[in-house]
């Protein structure tokens, strides 16, 4: 099967020097937003709190009603969605440069539906797990299930009838599963009572409302091993959007990597929506906004999306929770009334 042609910039060669003095600036630039995102969005909400009085020492915890809404409501939503921000964003970066197309997105190979899927059925058959630690993330750990078989699915059948990775049967296996995800998660709302189909719903739509920390500590482990994976990625990536063909010929091992890059993607994709539901568009606005800002060159576009989707996430969690307060409208909406006319535009750009 002939390979696609890829509408990816090229990436330019830069000298060592000249490559460490944009690490170093984008690293200092993206890092610092999403710091100041996660520091700031806390201290917005429907209350109003003092930050002079949420790191009042003198005034203990349960005495201090600022600090309370800061560290217990608002924080572990702030870093979730920091953390979930950057997660959709890399995987998006690197499976638009194993596709070769700058449209796919981390939900593009049926892993969001799967995630879905899981949730749903534990929502609505009402799993349950021990009371302690694991109490609390039954509907976590029922996603990210679901999102390890969508994965183990396509990738069987990328494998199925070759020796190597096909990216064209990755990408139309992915986009079949998707459908037929989607159908059974209609099927098992329609089948659930309306208190278990709202849930569902909200869900769907996502939702970076976590009632503590537990549930980032749960999704760290996985997303840290797949950012580790990722860091191995950049310079292979560089040579893999040129095609596998000349990645091949300046030695790279094509096969390792593209299993590299679709399973460290789909892990990101699979802990990213077990903690904060499928949650869409940021795989594919954060990739390009970061190309127009600092190039093509991986080694450059994979740390930059990671620091600006954690601070756009964060920032659109921040909408979602004040624009219509004291009512709080489901994260996913915000990013798809951004992301829906950025696809769009990006559409009718690539054509």
């Amino acid at each position: 099967m002939s390979e696609a042609v890829s509408t990816l910039p090229a990436v330019a060669l830069v000298s060592a020097g000249d490559l460490r003095r944009r690490l170093w600036l984008v690293q200092l630039g993206f890092g610092s937003l999403a710091v100041l995102a996660c520091v700031t969005a806390p201290l917005i909400g429907s209350t109003t709190i003092s930050f002079q009085q949420v790191f009042d020492r003198s005034i203990p915890l349960a005495e201090n009603p600022d600090a309370q809404i800061f560290f217990i409501l608002r924080l572990p939503r702030a870093i979730a969605g920091a953390l979930v921000g950057a997660s959709l964003a890399t995987a998006g970066v690197v499976l638009q440069a194993m596709l070769r197309n700058p449209l796919a997105t981390p939900f593009t190979l049926g892993v969001s539906a799967g995630a879905s899927l899981g949730a749903m059925l534990a929502i609505t058959l009402g799993v349950s797990l021990p009371l302690g630690v694991l109490g609390e993330l039954a509907g976590p750990i029922a996603s990210f299930v679901g999102a390890l078989g969508a994965v183990a699915i396509v990738y069987g059948l990328a494998t199925l009838r070759r020796r190597g990775l096909s990216t064209n049967v990755l990408l139309l296996a992915g986009v079949t599963l998707n459908s037929l995800f989607s159908a059974l998660i209609l099927f098992v709302q329609y089948l659930a009572d309306p208190l278990q189909s709202f849930q569902s719903v909200r869900w769907v739509m996502g939702n970076l409302d976590v009632g503590s920390y537990r549930p980032i500590l749960s999704a760290l482990p996985l997303m840290g091993l797949a950012f580790v994976a990722f860091a191995r990625l950049p310079r292979a990536l560089n040579l893999l959007t040129l095609g596998a063909d000349s990645a091949a010929a300046r030695g790279i091992d094509v096969l390792r990597t593209q299993r590299l890059a679709f399973l460290s993607a789909s892990l990101a994709t699979g802990a990213a929506v077990a903690l904060g539901g499928p949650i869409g568009f940021i795989g594919i606005i954060i990739p390009h906004l970061v190309r127009l800002l600092v190039g093509a060159d991986h080694r450059l576009v994979l740390p930059a999306s990671a620091c600006l989707g954690a601070a756009f996430l964060v920032m659109c969690d921040l909408a979602a929770r004040t624009v219509l307060a004291p009512m709080e409208l489901p994260v996913g909406v915000i990013t798809a009334l951004l992301g829906g006319p950025f696809f769009l535009w990006l559409l009718v750009r690539s054509r």
